[in-house]
């Protein structure tokens, strides 16, 4: 093959020569993997069943080095880039149809510093592999609670999970990062070296360079923690999510405790005469001395006849991929999502109607337990907005025939409908998809946020060069 169709980023057709192409392989140390390559449809394939495109060229790097080239070479070319981490990407704009997928999910270093305890890890590195080095000494990055989750575009959002209550958001512990910008340059972030982009890599997403490592604060967490699944039939779930509010209303930072509602999946640790049946429940961690846990989470426990108490001394890493069963890549994924206050009796009665409908086996409901070390940050600290949420309710619509899409999207669409009069606005950036516009942007961060982070933007980015994501525009 000759030449390769490709497209601009003003998304314009051209011929790639050959030429070109052998320059830029004779460049990379990774792979330059083309429509023709055997390895190409596996590569171009993400966690995201949904979302089928095909780039014109896909750039497997191994480091900082086949960043800055990549992104020389595209600049020069002018065609389309996409970025891809080593994780979810739900709304797909990891990939780009012709244009240059930047795949930095090979790049899989991690190195801690016992001493000060701290970690630095390459962009392609998953939350379950992060754990899997911190555990080792009982610590750990506030991170995600799906173990295939890529760090990457987890942090750039934000990040949080079931031990961000206590230790805050992934962002909150993250002290650097190394970077290549629009023009090719690597550069530093901090909080005392270029401070202004370290503000806006702190949840504006992908929208001013290339993170190639992060370097985060070690918490003390585990081995051993004191957590769970706790599951009552949909037909208790009014009662039990009101009891569960009240509950929660002076929980100290140290527990969690997020809310579901789906059916039952045929997870291993959940008896078979339950699988498959709608359930309202709560997933539990808590952070301290596991017996000062268990007083306090008695009342919980003891509410009600439960259909599951799986609360008990379980090692975090087994709590961190307790989801996993209903994240699996290849299955079709769409989201929607919502900051929500504390749960009123109005919001209680909308996410059981809804939910009591629900179309796919694989769905979950849930809402995400927030406040806490979260919300003692000041609120214009860092790019990530809305501090104060009590909740991220995510629906998390999940399915595996393709032939079903319709239905599930509509459920989901009028589920989240639904829930616009209680948000108190926008959502989170991880929990978006492909559908989602500028609006969307625009009550994410708020006017003021945006118009700081848009002048961010044209500093760094000044020609929209990384613009597939939740775009920020110059």
């Amino acid at each position: 093959m000759s030449k390769i169709k490709a497209i601009t980023s003003s998304y314009e057709e051209f011929l790639l020569s050959e030429d070109a192409l052998d320059k830029l392989k004779s460049l990379i140390q990774g792979d330059v993997l083309l429509p023709t390559d055997n390895e190409y449809d596996n590569a171009r394939k993400i966690w995201n069943g949904m979302i089928d495109k095909c780039p014109a060229l896909i750039v497997r790097c191994t480091g900082p080095a086949d960043v800055i080239d990549a992104i020389k070479f595209a600049r020069e070319h002018n065609i389309l880039v996409s970025i891809r981490g080593g994780g979810h990407n739900v709304a797909g704009n990891a990939l780009c149809d012709d244009g240059m997928v930047i795949d930095l999910s090979k790049m899989k270093g991690i190195h801690l510093d016992l001493k000060s305890k701290t970690v630095r890890a390459q962009a392609g590195v998953t939350l379950g592999e992060l754990d899997r080095e911190t555990q080792m000494f009982g610590l750990s990055v506030p991170s995600g609670i799906v173990t295939t989750t890529g760090i990457a575009g987890l942090t750039l959002g934000g990040g949080f999970g079931y031990i961000s209550r206590k230790y805050g958001l992934s962002i909150d512990n993250l002290i650097s990062v190394d970077i290549v910008t629009a023009e090719g340059e690597f550069l530093t972030a901090s909080e005392t070296e270029n401070e202004d982009l370290f503000w806006g890599l702190r949840g504006g997403g992908g929208n001013f360079g290339v993170v190639t490592s992060f370097e985060y604060r070690l918490q003390k967490i585990g081995p051993i923690v004191l957590g769970g699944m706790l599951l009552h039939p949909m037909e208790d779930a009014r009662e039990f999510l009101r009891f569960y509010r009240d509950f929660i209303a002076d929980v100290p930072d140290e527990l969690t405790v997020v809310p579901i509602l789906r059916l039952a999946p045929a997870a291993p640790f959940l008896p078979k005469d339950v699988h498959g049946k709608p359930v309202v429940g709560v997933i539990v961690l808590y952070t301290g001395v596991i017996e000062k846990g268990e007083a306090l989470i008695a009342p919980l426990r003891q509410y009600g006849t439960p259909l599951v108490d799986g609360i008990g001394p379980k090692p975090f890493r087994a709590l961190q991929s307790m989801l996993d069963v209903s994240a699996q890549p290849g299955w079709n994924y769409y989201v929607k999502s919502e900051f929500l206050p504390a749960l009123s009796n109005e919001i209680i009665d909308t996410l059981v109607e809804h939910a009591s409908k629900i179309t796919s086996p694989l769905s979950v409901i849930a809402g995400f337990h927030l406040g806490g070390a979260i919300s003692h940050v000041d609120e214009d600290a860092t790019a990530y907005s809305h501090r104060k949420a009590a909740y991220s309710l995510i629906l998390n619509t999940t399915w595996r025939d393709p032939k079903e899409s319709e239905k599930h999207i509509q459920w989901t669409r009028e589920f989240w409908k639904a829930l616009q009069p209680f948000s108190i606005g926008g959502a989170y950036i991880n929990f978006q998809s492909q559908d989602e516009g500028d609006d969307r942007v625009q009550t994410t961060y708020g006017s003021a946020k945006l118009k700081r982070l848009s002048l961010l933007k044209r500093k760094y980015d000044p020609l929209n060069f990384f613009r597939l994501n939740r775009n920020i525009k110059p």
